[in-house]
This record gives C-alpha cells, structure tokens and sequence, in this order.
C-alpha cells in the first residue's frame, strides 16, 4: 500500500494577523503630557492636589511640583441656612424673572437681630431708595392670580400665559377705570382658552366673584387690546427688521366648544375612557347637524353625557350631572329632548354593530 504524502509544518507556515498589523502600523510619537515627581519618577504618578494651599503634591515623597492650582469644586455647601443663622453666604440671586421690569441685579444690605444700628439704618435707606412701586404691584397682582389658579386647579402653563397676558396690559396702563380683579378674571380666561383648559364664565365668576356679564365685557376688550398690540409688534418688526423673542404673538381664542368640556365632565363624574370617547364624538356631530345651534355648550355637554352614559349602560341621571355642569336637571333634559330625535344619526354604526351601544337603552324623551 502506497504510503500518503506526509506534509511538515513549519512554525513559519502561519501567520498572525494580529503580529502582521503590528508590524504594519507607523511610528508615532505620544504627545500626550504627564506630569511625574522628578525624584520618585513613578508611573502611574501618586499625585495629591491641595486646594487650601494651591499646591500639586507627591504622594510619595512629599516634593511640590506646582503652585497655585485652580479649585473646580464648588465654593461651599448650605444647608437651608439652618445652622448659620439665615447668613447665606451664596454670591448670587435668583434667576432674572421675565415677568417683572428691569435688569433684577443689585446688591442689598443685609440686616439681622445682632447687627449694629448703622446696618439697620443703612437697610432702610436702601430700601427707600430702591423702592419700585411697578414692580410691587406686579407682584401682589401675581400673587392673586395665582392664588386663583391655584382654586381652579389650572396648571403652571395657564398661570404663567395669564401672568404674561396681565404684565402686557399693566405696561400699556390700560383699562385704568377697571379694577385689578376684573382684569386678572379677564387674563385668567383667556388664558384658559389659549393652553386647551377652557373654563366657562360661571367657573371663574365663582371663583373671582366678578360677575358674569363684567367678564364678558373685559374679555372682549382684552382680546381687542391684544389684538392691537399685535398689529403694533408687527409693523415694529417691519420696520426695524428683528423680532422681539421675550413678548411671543397673540393668537386669539376660539369659543369653547362641548366636545373639550366633554372631557372634563366625564372625569369629574368618574366616568370611563369609552364614555368619555362617545360623549365627544356625539358631540363633534351635534356641530354638523345643529340640533343644539344657539345652546349654550356647558347644556350640550351635559346632554351628550347623559346620552352616552345610558347608551353604554352606566346611566347617569341627569341630577348626578347638573352639579358638575353647573346646570338644572330640567335644562339638561330639555336639551336631550333635543338630540334625542337624531339619535341614530348622531351614533356610530359600527358601535352598535359591535355590540358596544344599545339604543333601546336610551330613556324616552
């Protein structure tokens, strides 16, 4: 038998890509710098900083190799001012606020129960002197708004625009013969309008106690005022070519509408995602069919509430909504007497295909 051709091989008959991309790679030069003690030459250096003295250290043998190093930590630590007797020893103030007038930079004299009678006598000088009228106006004015945000459960979004919005007619020394409460109601619902949190006039009349019909009169000379002041902005801009982005434009406000107040009501009266669902879209085609044209919205609400809770079996009476709505019962049936005619326009078929709605759940009208 023929013996088969034995191959030797030789350390050299492989090759490593590792070794051969090594040999491949140039020469280069470190110019990254280190600093090292000269007497101990140790790598990886034992290096200390010490900041209260400005000096770099060895860590081994003790030799300076630089002075006056630059601390990067911060200054100092406070805790509340607790334990330092209210002496805070920041260097700096708050955060320039946009909705008060001037720069907000000055220095203040300090003053506390152990100071001397000089520093209290130079405190209130300062006081005096420095003393703007504007500026503590804008900020009781902010106060009260916000206070009134807050009894609404408005978001920040809607405090602040309002804030903006009474800030512009304060500059402008409009409406003097209106008080500051019909003004900041005024700012508060347009406010509401343009952030998609709309809130009816009865809402912010309990809440303000400006009557109704005051609101209503503030409301359209705001929008008008604002208005103007847009048209102002704009040929400013123009003519001068830049655009002021501290004071963005106004855009006026539509009426609300029964499908946003939808939203609200149902989660007031704990009703689910799909009643709350149906409620709108029984209120988008009461727009396209006009039963309800010329109700107010807050009744159609109530009405397409009522509609939809029984539709899905959770039948809401309508003396459970009229204290959300803040409508009588008899104004929300008369309403569904109303849209209970088109009740099979106004529901989605394939709803009711699926099983989702029954109209013989309906109450009569």
């Amino acid at each position: 038998m023929a013996n088969a051709a034995t191959q030797v091989l030789l350390p050299t008959s492989f090759s490593d890509p590792t070794m051969t991309a090594k040999s491949q790679e140039t020469w280069k030069e470190n110019l990254n710098m280190q600093l090292i003690c000269k007497e101990c030459r140790e790598d990886p250096p034992n290096l200390v900083e010490d900041f209260a003295a400005g000096d770099t250290i060895c860590g081994s043998c003790g030799l300076v190799l630089g002075d006056r190093i630059v601390d990067t930590r911060s200054e100092w630590r406070t805790f509340t001012n607790d334990d330092q007797n209210n002496d805070d020893p920041s260097r700096v103030g708050d955060a320039a606020n946009p909705l008060l007038n001037g720069s907000q930079l000055q220095t203040e004299i300090s003053f506390s129960g152990g100071a001397s009678g000089k520093s209290r006598d130079l405190s209130r000088t300062q006081n005096k002197v420095t003393h703007d009228k504007s500026t503590k106006t804008l900020l009781a004015a902010y106060k009260e708004l916000g206070a009134f945000c807050d009894g609404l459960s408005l978001p920040k979004n809607v405090s602040d625009t309002a804030k903006h919005l009474f800030k512009i007619v304060h500059d402008k020394n409009a409406f003097k013969g209106k008080s500051q409460e019909t003004v900041i109601a005024g700012c508060i619902f347009i406010a509401c309008r343009q952030c998609k949190v709309p809130r009816t006039f009865r809402e912010i009349f309990a809440l303000t106690k400006v009557p109704k019909a005051e609101i209503g009169r503030i409301f359209k000379n705001l929008e008008k005022f604002f208005a103007e002041q847009n048209e102002e902005k704009k040929k400013a801009a123009q003519a001068g070519g830049a655009i002021d982005l501290n004071n963005p434009e106004f855009n006026s406000t539509e009426s609300t509408t029964p499908k946003e107040l939808c939203v609200r009501y149902c989660s007031n009266l704990n009703l689910p995602q799909q009643c709350n669902i149906l409620s709108q879209d029984i209120a988008k085609k009461l727009e396209s069919i006009g039963s309800l044209a010329g109700r107010s919205p807050i009744s159609t609400a109530a009405a397409c509430i009522f509609m939809a809770s029984h539709l899905l079996g959770m039948g809401k009476t309508a003396k459970d909504i009229a204290p959300v709505a803040g409508v009588s019962d008899g104004t929300i049936r008369n309403a569904y007497k109303l849209i209970y005619v088109e009740r099979e326009k106004l529901i989605d078929p394939a709803w009711i295909k699926e099983g989702k709605v029954e109209l013989k759940r309906l109450p009569n009208a």
